[in-house]
């Protein structure tokens, strides 16, 4: 039995303060997906990126974040939640400089690799953690889980405020040294908040997390070239079947080793399935979303890098409102079900009004009233898909738990991310190039599209998820 598990009776004092640090941690880990994108066309600049290529400082981070999440999990498991969210941090301190003094495009995709590696080492052991600290209350656990899901989605869009303010005032390079001195004071903070687990004897599915990183990269890849070759060339298919072959022996491997990477069992939980199917569709639609928002305002409206960064900064603050005072409410009087049902459709909602949007929009009416709406639906989906995704599973598959709520999640972002940027390609191309106003037409499919994934995750709730009024012990 881990330290953790002998004093969850006694309540471990410290566990609003642990609870605090790796929510840090994890608005950090969510940010590095997001402080960079402002700062893209100054990179291109830089290092000499192809417009193609461009995605793939983003990508790459993402791709590496979520193929390993499953055996960071599966670590954290086995060798101790804080080891391994220490070893975590230390890694995305290194991959941080590194990245920072870049000198080509082969070593910036390198090092953002690094960061989303490090990056799944840190997300499960954290989320592992708090499932521990508060499992046994459950009103406790409820407003630990929303303060977890803010973080991550403050993280997301202040990171793209944050990335705006460095690259205008400094340089590129800032959006990634900025993570060296935060990192390192996570590091001094953790041996004194975060107890000590055991390590616990088992083996470790390396051929399973091999298999399931490439699956992801080759299917990944094989979205992305269909932007510049189309979907019948040789080079988008064959990484795509690649992909799917590679993911099928995954789960072959899943089925018949006695110690694999995931448990087939685990999708037993009550809700835990719905939680994570739910979790890939919220991403798919509210990630790309963020990202071309953030290419309108830049590229359509022609507001600054600074400017275009203040423009996204109601995201985080009506987030954060929305997820501390009113979600846990409405989960408590409506359920994991109707609660995730709305949040969906107000996400839906918003994105068809912004896929209206004109070469001649207006900041308040055209941006600032969908992405109100945005927030409040993200928040209100955002923490019952979680709650569903990560509550029922038991404490020795705390890690594993987190590691698929973590990996359905990046899979989300990475992959609704290159779909969509394929559409907006596409349908930017048909309309002429690359004009504003070509340029806008594919801003308005994408959007379109992301609204489409919401809707469809709202029937999804409706049909899967089940719940009763959620009902918590005092």
């Amino acid at each position: 039995m881990s330290t953790y598990a002998q004093t969850i009776d006694q309540a471990d004092p410290k566990r609003w303060k642990a609870l605090a640090l790796l929510c840090f941690a994890n608005f950090l880990v969510m940010m590095d997906s997001a402080i960079i994108q402002v700062a893209l066309p100054a990179i291109k600049d830089s290092l000499g990126y192809t417009e193609a290529n461009l995605q793939w400082v983003m990508n790459a981070f993402l791709i590496m974040f979520g193929g390993l999440l499953l055996l960071g999990g599966r670590l954290a498991d086995l060798l101790g939640h804080r080891r391994i969210f220490m070893w975590g941090v230390s890694i995305l301190t290194i991959a941080s400089l590194f990245a920072g003094l870049a000198w080509n495009e082969m070593s910036l995709n390198l090092g953002r690799a690094i960061q989303g590696a490090a990056s799944a080492l840190i997300a499960p052991a954290a989320l592992s953690i708090i499932m521990i600290l508060f499992s046994t209350n459950k009103k406790e656990m409820g407003k630990a889980l929303a303060f977890w899901g803010l973080s991550g989605a403050a993280g997301g869009s202040i990171g793209i405020v944050l990335g705006g303010v460095l690259t205008q005032l400094f340089s590129w390079r800032w959006t990634l040294l900025f993570y060296v001195p935060v990192s390192i004071i996570i590091l001094v903070l953790a041996p004194k908040l975060l107890q000590h687990g055991k390590r616990k004897t088992g083996r470790i599915d390396y051929a399973g997390a091999i298999l399931v990183t490439a699956a992801l990269v080759l299917i990944v890849y094989g979205i992305v070239t269909a932007e510049q070759n189309g979907w019948q060339a040789s080079s988008t298919i064959l990484p795509l079947v690649f992909g799917a072959v590679l993911f099928i022996g995954f789960i072959l491997i899943q089925v018949f080793r006695k110690e694999p990477l995931v448990p087939l069992g685990i999708f037993k939980t009550p809700n835990l399935a719905a939680g994570n199917i739910s979790l890939i569709l919220l991403a798919a639609s509210w990630f790309p979303m963020i990202y071309f928002l953030i290419l309108y305002l830049q590229q359509v409206m022609k507001f600054e890098p600074f400017m275009a960064a203040m423009g996204m900064l109601p995201a985080p603050v009506l987030m954060a409102i929305f997820m501390i005072l009113l979600a846990e409410k409405v989960m408590d009087k409506l359920g994991m079900k109707f609660t995730m049902f709305i949040g969906f459709i107000l996400l839906g909602g918003s994105a068809l009004l912004l896929s209206r949007n004109t070469v001649d929009g207006n900041y308040w009416s055209d941006v600032f009233i969908p992405l109100l709406l945005a927030a409040l639906g993200n928040a209100l989906a955002y923490l019952p898909a979680t709650t569903a995704a990560v509550s029922e599973a038991e404490t020795e598959s705390s890690g594993l738990a987190s590691g698929l709520y973590n990996t359905t999640y990046q899979v989300g972002s990475a992959v609704g991310l290159a779909i969509l940027v394929s559409i907006a390609a596409a349908t930017s191309s048909g309309a002429g190039g690359y004009t504003v106003a070509a340029l806008n037409d594919g801003y308005q499919e994408a959007f379109l599209w992301g609204g489409i994934v919401a809707f469809i995750g709202a029937i999804l709730a409706l049909m899967f998820v089940h719940s009763a009024p959620h009902q918590r012990k005092q």
